[in-house]
């Protein structure tokens, strides 16, 4: 994750120094998700986020952006109204690293750079996004007062890896304050291309069958009250193929107008 991190970035450096119309800004804001523990909630943000972004304007209605962020996933079974899941009893929280390429459309034709240098003449703009992304998690719990690694127990006997590709989406609205300086506000969901954000997937295992990777892999797995729900078997997350983790906040860009090289 960190090689190719880099990689796009000394990419995006070595163009730059050409460019006219260039933007580049931090974010602020909040990360969430939902999967198996949150399954319908997608306003469910928990966790402080942020992050940095280049963005290179090509007219006043497309953007493509390479954007870094940082944030923190959540949930708890114990926080449900669902009967099962209170039963269930999972929980987990898990940092997340992101590094995107995105493809931004305004809906209007958006001043970017400033009355003198920018492509439109509204400096408001709605927009929407759509791009790919790599990302890295590693979902952690806490057992008899110690951080447990969920990846390295294996609850499921399932060995997954902590990265993946995903999708990110959503939408924003971009207000250019004065000349080159531009607020912009966004919400945008990514479809991961895992079902282990949360360490749940599929079913109980047997472990009478399936010798344990750790002396608490079994422990984790099932973490119900007695009687205990997870028989060898029997559904243990909502079998949908993904996950999905989201970020929301404020940017605050500047965008670059002159012939001079901009240095790293």
């Amino acid at each position: 994750m960190r090689r190719l991190i880099l990689i796009a970035l000394f990419s995006f450096g070595f163009t730059f120094a050409s460019a006219q119309t260039w933007e580049a800004g931090g974010f602020l804001g909040s990360s969430g998700y939902m999967g198996d523990i949150n399954p319908v909630k997608p306003l469910k943000f928990t966790d402080f986020a942020f992050g940095a972004q280049i963005k290179r304007n090509f007219d006043g209605y497309w953007s493509a952006k390479l954007a870094f962020m940082q944030g923190r996933l959540q949930g708890n079974d114990a926080n449900s109204s669902n009967v099962y899941q209170t039963q269930r009893n999972l929980n987990f929280y898990s940092p997340i690293s992101e590094l995107s390429l995105q493809v931004e459309f305004n809906l209007f034709k958006y001043l970017a750079g400033g009355d003198i240098y920018g492509y439109g003449s509204r400096k408001v703009s709605p927009y929407l996004f759509l791009g790919v992304g790599a990302f890295s998690f590693n979902p952690l719990t806490e057992y008899n007062g110690n951080e447990i690694e969920l990846i390295a127990v294996q609850t499921e006997a399932v060995a997954y890896k902590n990265n993946a590709l995903s999708v990110p989406y959503g939408s924003g609205v971009k207000y250019n304050i004065k000349g080159n300086l531009n607020l912009i506000g966004e919400i945008g969901y990514r479809t991961a291309f895992t079902d282990y954000l949360d360490d749940i997937s599929g079913r109980y295992p047997d472990f009478t069958v399936i010798s344990p990777i750790s002396p608490i892999s079994q422990q984790l797995s099932d973490r119900s009250e007695i009687p205990k729900i997870g028989l060898p078997g029997n559904q243990r997350g909502d079998f949908r193929p993904r996950d999905t983790y989201m970020f929301a906040g404020i940017s605050l860009t500047y965008t670059f107008v002159s012939n001079k090289c901009f240095a790293f």
